[in-house]
C-alpha cells in the first residue's frame, strides 16, 4: 500500500470524476482539478465565494459548485477553462444542487422547497417544477439516467411525478400513502421506486413506473420507524434499517419480508468470526534512544500501532444506552451498504457504535463483526470486488475482505484523522478525507 502526501481540503469536497481520469478537491473558494495518476494540478479555478458542494458532471467534462449561501451556482469546463457560466438564483435563494443524468441540465432547489429550477446549460432555456418536498431524500434518478422522480408537497398531501429526462415531459404524477414523506429511492434496475415515511410511521411503499402501487410493508406500529435504506445491486433485495436496531430484507418477487439481522450487543453464535482491534505500543531500541528524540522517533514513540485479533465468542460489544428524551436519538441502524457483487451487506447500528456488522446475503446471517477501538466514522465497499474499507477518525484505515482484515497506519506527520473515504471507480486506490487534508491511498491489486 502506497498513500500520496497530504493535500488541503475543506468541507470533506474531494471527488473522483466518473471516468476515473481526475480528483477535484476543494480549498474554500478554489477548486483544484488534479490528474489521478501523477497528482498534478490540470485546472485551478477560482469561485465568488466559499464552496459548499461539488458534483461531477456523468460525461466528467464539467464540475458544479454551489455556493448555498450567496444563492449561486458556478459551472467550469475542463475542456474550456476559459468558459464559465454562473446561475444567480438571487432571492429565491438555495438549498440544493444536482446534474441532471445527460450532464447538460441543472436543477437548483429554491430557499423553503418553493420549486426546482432546471436549466440548460445548451439552450439557456429555464423549466419549474412547483411544490418540491422538504425531505432528505426528494429527487431520485433511474440508473439508466431516463428517468426522474420528485417528492412533492401540496395541500398537506405527499405526492410523486415522474418526469422523462429527455425533455422534461411529466410521465406520471399521483399521491402516496405517507404521512410525511422522508425518502425516494429507485431500484437499480430502474422498475420500482421505495418511498418511505417519516421515523414516527413504519410505512415503505413500493410503486411501479406507471405510478401502481405494487406493496405496502410496515413491521410495527406507534414507535419510531425507518432510520436508513439499501437496494442491493441486482435489484433483488430491500434492506431497511430501523430505530429498533433489526434490518429487515425484502424480496423483489412479493415484497415479503425473507428474514432480519438483529444486532444484539453480545455475539455468541460460534460460527461468527469477530475481528477485534487491539492497540500495541512500538518497541524502540534504548540505544536509538536521543535526547531531545529526532521527529521520526518521536513520532514513532507516541503512535500506537494496532492489529486485529480473533476473538473468542461469546463477545460483549460496547453498548451505549440512547438518550431517550432528545431528538435524533443515537439509536438504531443508521448505515447500510450492499457489496457490488450483492454477496455481502454491511451495517452500522448506532448503540454499537464501534463495530461493522458484515452479513452473508447468500446464506443470510451473520458473517463477520469488526470490533474497533474507536465510533465508524463511514465504511464503502471496493466498486470492484467484496472489499470493505473503514475509517474511524482517527490516522488509520481498516480494510476487510472474506480473506482477512488489515489495520493499515497512515504514514503522516501531525495529525490526520480520517473522517470520510472514497473509492476510485478501479478499485486500485481511494481518497481519505479530513476536515482539513486529503491523501490518496494506492493499492496493489493482492493486497487483503
Amino acid at each position: 500500500m502506497n498513500f500520496s502526501e497530504l493535500f488541503k481540503l475543506s468541507g470533506l469536497l474531494g471527488r473522483f470524476s466518473p471516468d476515473g481520469k481526475c480528483l477535484a478537491s476543494c480549498v474554500q473558494y478554489r477548486l483544484v482539478v488534479r490528474d489521478v495518476n501523477t497528482l498534478q494540478i490540470l485546472q485551478l479555478y477560482t469561485c465568488l465565494d466559499q464552496i459548499q458542494y461539488i458534483e461531477w458532471s456523468s460525461d466528467s467534462l464539467f464540475i458544479l459548485c454551489a455556493m448555498y449561501k450567496r444563492g449561486i451556482v458556478q459551472v467550469w469546463s475542463l475542456e474550456q477553462p476559459d468558459w464559465h457560466c454562473k446561475i444567480d438564483e438571487g432571492s429565491a435563494g438555495l438549498v440544493a444542487s444536482c446534474w441532471s443524468p445527460d450532464g447538460r441540465h441543472i436543477l437548483n432547489t429554491t430557499e423553503f422547497h418553493l420549486r426546482i429550477t432546471v436549466w440548460s446549460l445548451c439552450t439557456k432555456s429555464v423549466s419549474y417544477i412547483k411544490y418540491p418536498k422538504a425531505c432528505q431524500q426528494g429527487i431520485a434518478f433511474t440508473k439508466d439516467g431516463r428517468y426522474m422522480a420528485v417528492a412533492e408537497r401540496r395541500d398537506c398531501k405527499d405526492f410523486i411525478s415522474i418526469f422523462v429526462c429527455s425533455d422534461w415531459q411529466l410521465l406520471r404524477h399521483f399521491d402516496t400513502e405517507t404521512q410525511d414523506l422522508f425518502g425516494i429511492e429507485w431500484a437499480p434496475n430502474g422498475c420500482v421506486l421505495a418511498v418511505w415515511d417519516t421515523c414516527l410511521e413504519y410505512k415503505v411503499l413500493l410503486y411501479s413506473l406507471d405510478g401502481r402501487l405494487l406493496s405496502t410493508y410496515r413491521a410495527y406500529e406507534w414507535s419510531l420507524g425507518i432510520k436508513s435504506i439499501a437496494w442491493s445491486p441486482s435489484s433483488q433485495f430491500l434492506a431497511i434499517g430501523s430505530y429498533d436496531e433489526k434490518v429487515r430484507i425484502l424480496n423483489h418477487v412479493t415484497w415479503k419480508k425473507i428474514t432480519e439481522f438483529e444486532h444484539p450487543a453480545t455475539i455468541a453464535n460460534t460460527k461468527t468470526i469477530v475481528y477485534k482491534e487491539v492497540e500495541k505500543s512500538p518497541s524502540v531500541e534504548t540505544e536509538r534512544l536521543s535526547f531531545p528524540p529526532t521527529r521520526a522517533l518521536a513520532s514513532s514513540l507516541f503512535s500506537t500501532e494496532s492489529k486485529y485479533d480473533i476473538s473468542q465468542v461469546p463477545v460483549s460489544l460496547q453498548y451505549i444506552k440512547p438518550v431517550a428524551d432528545r431528538a435524533n436519538p443515537k439509536m438504531g441502524i443508521g448505515m447500510l451498504a450492499f457489496s457490488p457483487d450483492n454477496c455481502f451487506l454491511a451495517t452500522k447500528n448506532d448503540n454499537i457504535p464501534n463495530a461493522v456488522w458484515i452479513w452473508d446475503i447468500q446464506k443470510l446471517k451473520l458473517f463477520v463483526v469488526l470490533e474497533q477501538l474507536c465510533a465508524i466514522q463511514s465504511f464503502q465497499w471496493d466498486p470492484r470486488q467484496p472489499r470493505l474499507a473503514v475509517c474511524t477518525g482517527n490516522s488509520k484505515v481498516y480494510l476487510w475482505s472474506p480473506a482477512g482484515c488489515v489495520s493499515v497506519q497512515v504514514p503522516m506527520e501531525g495529525d490526520f484523522q480520517i473522517v470520510s473515504l472514497s473509492w476510485h471507480s478501479s478499485g486500485d486506490s481511494m481518497a481519505l478525507l479530513s476536515k482539513d487534508n486529503f491523501c490518496l491511498c494506492y493499492l496493489e491489486r493482492e493486497e487483503v
